[in-house]
């Protein structure tokens, strides 16, 4: 959970009401956040690093609270000051809205190698204090630690938009064209230059230097004279830099996620359009996108979610009316909510600060806070259950031990590779059945064999003493449509052994230890030719127990070998664990 720090006294004063220590720990509670610690920046600093560090340190009162992890909406002072003032009933919920735009950015098509999507919004007329400038930063960071996956999936750039003009220009260059001051930088560098500048100082960037390094394109925005506002997801520039008296807010959020990059620009919005000219007002930006698309950032609209007062009240075993359940998520900003014709179905409109709003139980959970989970009905539960292993865990664990005991040693590899891997390097066709991930650049499916992770794990520890034995027990994924989901888990065992003779005595002598491990009668098992392709012919077999196919196994084929850049023979077994529960 985040640990959101806000100073007592400045959000005593927002809520209007001063209380103990005790008193703000049960209203926390009451709200579904929590109150974890109450410091000040002297105390810490004397924990840390002793009193001489902390002399002349503020002792100012400071709160630390765990907010969940998608409350986005509470990551600073704003937004959990607002969102209590609500929950206490002393204010209505805040209806956000938007100005027509007056701005143009225009996303170039190369943009979508590195960064596909930007979006973008301006906040006018905005007064700044020291505090709340300090909390407009502290915001920003927060939401790249968190939705924005240390800026990885999304970035935020903010300008002082008072020293650039529009339209601006998201672009893809060389890193050796792109030339600018960087932010607290005092002279011109290009791209390379800087990420050496950057290592070199041991800058707080540093750490997001790798998420672009190696692109042939860095994704750069410019102005309608060519000066540069940002190098996202890096750090922006000298020239656009934010100042307290700053009265016109540009904000620029360029991401690999077109969804969160709407939550992270909406959040902003929300939580800093207060201070604007017109408050709760934010101006729109024509986007013209690197496919083509015309939009116009940020939507503020609300959208509409439902949930059945029979479900409500089943889940919290309550008998609340509808009105009474309307009334509660008022108070979690769930708000106008209105009761359907069928006298049963709750529709709310759900702000732009609530995008953890999925599902009808979302809205339950909501209730019951509002409600209070202390005044719940405590009852018994309806059935009685006895905590137990699940029996294929079990069944895993002591295949490991009894792997382990033979001289292999177990590895962990990586249940996501590229298609090559599971298919075309061990001479297999594609069947179908891969489970196919559509958000990523680096992995293209969930892994149909544990052998790829093992032959690579081979390779980079091909200096290590032979034999070479290994194994590893765990899942596969496949596409299957018994369930809802349409992919299941397969709980498979795979082992092999490398060594100057390919140790196929190894593997098979391994087979035949696990089968008298479990109780496998001679007569009940058998092994026959195989048709395998991964495995050399006249050197394969697959394994069978009651008529039932098992497992393979043998030597691997040479251009298996060949693929994955080994230098020695391979015999490995591939075993189904669950086809012995």
């Amino acid at each position: 959970m985040p640990t959101v720090s806000v100073e007592r006294d400045q959000l005593f004063e927002v809520l209007e009401q001063k209380y103990t220590d005790e008193e703000f720990a049960q209203l926390c509670f009451d709200f579904g956040i929590e109150l974890d610690d109450v410091t000040s920046e002297k105390e810490e600093l004397t924990k840390e690093k002793g009193e001489a560090a902390a002399k002349g340190a503020s002792e100012t009162v400071v709160y630390k609270i765990d907010i969940p992890a998608n409350r986005y909406d509470l990551l600073c002072l704003e937004g959990i000051a607002s969102a209590l003032r609500v929950f206490l009933g002393r204010d209505e919920p805040p209806v956000y809205r938007v100005a027509p735009p007056a701005l143009t950015m225009n996303a170039k098509p190369e943009v979508a190698q590195v960064r596909s999507h930007v979006v973008c919004a301006v906040l006018r007329g905005i007064k700044f204090t020291p505090d709340s400038f300090a909390r407009f930063i502290e915001l920003q960071t927060k939401l790249h630690k968190n939705i924005c996956r240390e800026r990885t999936l999304v970035s935020i750039g903010t300008h002082d938009l008072s020293t650039v003009e529009q339209p601006f220009s998201y672009e893809a260059r060389p890193p050796q064209d792109i030339k600018f001051v960087a932010l607290d930088q005092t002279k011109e560098t290009n791209a390379t230059e800087l990420f050496a500048l950057l290592t070199e100082q041991n800058s707080s960037v540093k750490p997001y230097l790798p998420i672009i390094q190696d692109e042939p394109l860095y994704p750069i925005i410019y102005d309608k004279k060519g000066r540069v506002l940002s190098l996202p997801p890096i750090i922006n520039s000298e020239h656009s830099k934010l100042r307290m008296s700053t009265t016109d807010v540009f904000i620029e959020v360029t991401a690999t996620d077109f969804t969160k990059a709407n939550i992270v620009l909406n959040t902003i919005c929300a939580m800093f359009s207060r201070y604007c000219s017109t408050p709760f007002t934010t101006e729109q930006v024509n986007v013209n996108t690197s496919s083509g698309e015309k939009i116009v950032t940020p939507d503020l609209s609300t959208f509409q979610s439902t949930a059945t007062v029979s479900y409500v009240n089943d889940v919290l075993e309550l008998k609340l009316s509808p009105d009474e359940i309307m009334a509660l998520l008022r108070k979690m900003m769930l708000h106008p909510a209105k009761l359907q014709e069928d006298g049963n179905t709750i529709c709310v409109d759900v702000p732009i600060t609530r995008s953890d709003i999925l599902h009808a139980c979302d809205i339950m959970e909501d209730v019951a806070i509002a409600y209070g989970y202390n005044n719940l009905n405590i009852v018994t539960p309806k059935t009685l259950c006895v905590g137990m292993r699940q029996p294929l865990n079990k069944f895993t664990d002591q295949l490991r031990q009894e792997l382990s005991q033979y001289g292999f040693w177990e590895i962990v590899t990586l249940s996501l590779c590229s298609k090559a891997d599971c298919f075309s390097k061990l001479r297999q066709k594609e069947d179908g059945r891969a489970v196919e991930l559509g958000n990523s650049t680096t992995y293209e499916i969930a892994r149909t064999s544990l052998l790829p992770g093992l032959l690579k794990n081979l390779f980079y520890n091909k200096a290590a003493p032979i034999p070479i034995k290994t194994f590893e027990v765990s899942d596969v994924v496949l596409q299957t449509t018994e369930n809802d989901v349409g992919a299941r888990n397969k709980r498979m065992l795979t082992a092999l052994c490398a060594s100057t003779s390919g140790g196929f005595e190894v593997v098979h002598g391994l087979l035949d230890r696990i089968m008298v491990s479990l109780g496998v009668a001679p007569d009940r098992y058998c092994i026959r030719e195989s048709a395998n392709e991964t495995y050399f012919p006249g050197r394969r077999a697959d394994a069978f127990v009651d008529g039932k196919k098992v497992g393979v196994f043998g030597f691997l084929h040479p251009e298996v070998i060949q693929a994955y850049q080994l230098d020695l023979p391979v015999s490995a077994l591939e075993l189904d664990v669950e086809a012995f529960l």
